[in-house]
This record gives C-alpha cells, sequence and structure tokens, in this order.
C-alpha cells in the first residue's frame, strides 16, 4: 500500500480592488450577468465571464426551470455558448460570482461539481489550464490557476 497525498494551491484577494485590472473588467462582466439570470426557485444567482484567447468575452447566467434539474448551471452556460460559437478559441480565464436573496453571499463561492466536470472537459481538450476566479456577492476573491486544482483525479475521456 501506498499514501498519496493531493494538494491545491489557491491565491485569496481580500476584494475586487486588488485584482488585476483585466480580471476586475472580466469579473464585472459576470456580476452585470448575474443580475440577468433567472432563479425564481432558488433564489441563488450566478454570473460567469470567459475570456479567450481570441479576445471575446462570452457570459452566462444560471437559467432555473420549475422541473428541477432541467435547468442549467453560469457556468456551463457561458462555457457550452463558447464552444458552440468559438470552437477553436481556448478559454484563457473564467470569472464567476453569485448571490442569493436568501442571505449575504460573502465568502467566496466555487463552481458545482457538474460545472467542474464540464470546464475539466474544456482544459483538457485544449492543453491549457483555465484559470477561474470566484466570489460571492462581494468580499474575498479565490484564483485557481486551474481547474485541475478544484477537481483533482478527474474523469476524463481516457476512461472510456
Amino acid at each position: 500500500m501506498k499514501e498519496v497525498k493531493i494538494e491545491s494551491t489557491f491565491k485569496v484577494y481580500d476584494d475586487l480592488g486588488e485584482l488585476p485590472d483585466a480580471i476586475q473588467q472580466l469579473m464585472q462582466s459576470a456580476i452585470a450577468t448575474r443580475e440577468n439570470a433567472y432563479a425564481p426557485y432558488s433564489k441563488f444567482k450566478v454570473g460567469a465571464a470567459i475570456l479567450l484567447d481570441n479576445n471575446e468575452v462570452v457570459v452566462g447566467s444560471n437559467q432555473e426551470n420549475a422541473s428541477y434539474p432541467s435547468g442549467l448551471c453560469a457556468e456551463r452556460t457561458a462555457i457550452y455558448f463558447a464552444g458552440a460559437k468559438y470552437p477553436n478559441a481556448k478559454i484563457l480565464t473564467m470569472a464567476i460570482t453569485a448571490s442569493s436573496q436568501n442571505q449575504v453571499t460573502n465568502s467566496p463561492i466555487p463552481p458545482c461539481g457538474a460545472c467542474r466536470q464540464s470546464i475539466s472537459e474544456y482544459e483538457i481538450k485544449q492543453e491549457q489550464p483555465i484559470e477561474i476566479y470566484f466570489m460571492g456577492a462581494m468580499g474575498k476573491v479565490v484564483k485557481s490557476n486551474s481547474l485541475a486544482n478544484l477537481l483533482p483525479l478527474g474523469f476524463d475521456r481516457s476512461f472510456l
């Protein structure tokens, strides 16, 4: 038997003002898009903004449906649209922000498991890490240099 230790490293910024200007702008796009979320059931709105290597910014917000789980998260809305509209572009950076109408969200909120798996697919496909920044409605912002930090031992096409 052998024990394996897996570690992840993140950078934590105290607030948006500490981020590089380009990342602040990307996060502001995610914040603006968050307000377009359709979340009448959960009251939990999420916005995502993706910077592509062709300098396009693609955004997405979560879209709920009374027939759970027919809705779609903001991250997957954005990443699937990017893949459909710009199939040859690489994803450089993703900014994610979430807010709740039921409570204050001032802690960083990472992508859910389904979104992590979807982002992982694109990271593997492009053979290049995707920087991911995530936050609540306010407060600290966390940066991961790669989706692999958020989903170690991921499932990919090599298993199929």
